[in-house]
């Protein structure tokens, strides 16, 4: 049985699995086997010399002794000994990773009064968070806003409620995200727009990339449950309404306006071609 690795820095760069150690740089695994080979080597060979066995004897016990200790002590020890030197370039990377900024989207509900966003934005500052973006939703007891934030590496989850709540936002959820969350809403709706126009029949898939959601069939609608705002229906002309779905991440009264909007457009489209009247 493997000996537990020791809870060293250079430890976090084990396997959760099998526990194994990343392969180290082959020029300074050369130069930890040298360091510790080197005197092992000059002291075996010092006992050998001083014998008087004869000369293949010496020869053979020399090869026999170096070679077991080199697999049997010396790579073991320069892994053991020197693990936080062999490994340094490795756990520089994973700290220059773990430090980066995080991408991550934000909900939270703030009282609608003077002050309400300067105070989150300051909790949100004191915690190192910097907002790329924030849209402002009405909402039935506030203002619901939506935040695309950069937070340092070492802050999670749990971090950013606790800004959030700290800045008097209540409700509040948050998301890992990626740079496409940069592209506003109205953007992404502008773009899906010229699709639409090209193949109105691209709908229900456009609608579905815009939000951010899945398509529900009706079968499947009537068995999921309407969990607080995270189910959205689109009413269309030709095939009936398409129900779209987003459990945990309620859609926002300017979601469903571009949303409708859009299949607006797209039912448009729908009847022009089928009077035959050019585009």
């Amino acid at each position: 049985m493997k000996p537990p690795i020791p809870n060293t820095p250079a430890a976090e760069l084990s396997c959760e699995v099998c526990g194994m150690m990343p392969e180290p740089p082959k020029a300074r695994l050369t130069l930890a086997n040298v360091a510790v080979m080197l005197p092992i080597e000059l002291l075996v060979h010092a006992l050998v010399v001083e014998t008087h066995l004869p000369y293949v004897a010496k020869v053979l016990v020399l090869t026999l002794t170096a070679t077991v200790l080199v697999i049997w002590v010396a790579e073991p020890s320069a892994a053991r000994i020197l693990r936080g030197w062999l490994h340094a370039p490795a756990l520089r990377h994973r700290r220059k990773l773990g430090a980066a900024p995080a991408l991550w989207r934000a909900r939270t509900v703030l009282r609608d009064e003077p002050g309400s966003l300067q105070k989150v934005t300051q909790a949100l500052a004191r915690s190192g968070i910097n907002i790329l973006s924030i849209h402002v939703h009405p909402a039935a007891d506030g203002v619901l806003d939506e935040f695309v934030l950069s937070a340092p590496g070492h802050l999670g989850e749990r971090g950013l409620l606790d800004a959030l709540h700290d800045g008097g936002g209540t409700r509040s959820h948050v998301w890992p995200t990626t740079a496409l969350a940069m592209a506003d809403g109205q953007t992404r709706a502008l773009s899906l727009a010229a699709r639409i126009a090209d193949a109105p029949d691209e709908l229900p898939l456009a609608v579905a990339e815009l939000l951010g959601a899945r398509i529900l069939t009706p079968a499947a609608a009537a068995l999921e449950r309407d969990d607080a705002g995270t189910r959205l229906k689109i009413p269309t002309a030709w095939h009936g309404p398409v129900i779209f779905t987003r459990p945990g991440e309620p859609f926002t009264p300017a979601e469903s306006a571009r949303a409708h909007r859009l299949a607006e457009l797209a039912e448009i489209l729908s009847h022009q071609r089928a009077a035959g009247t050019p585009r």
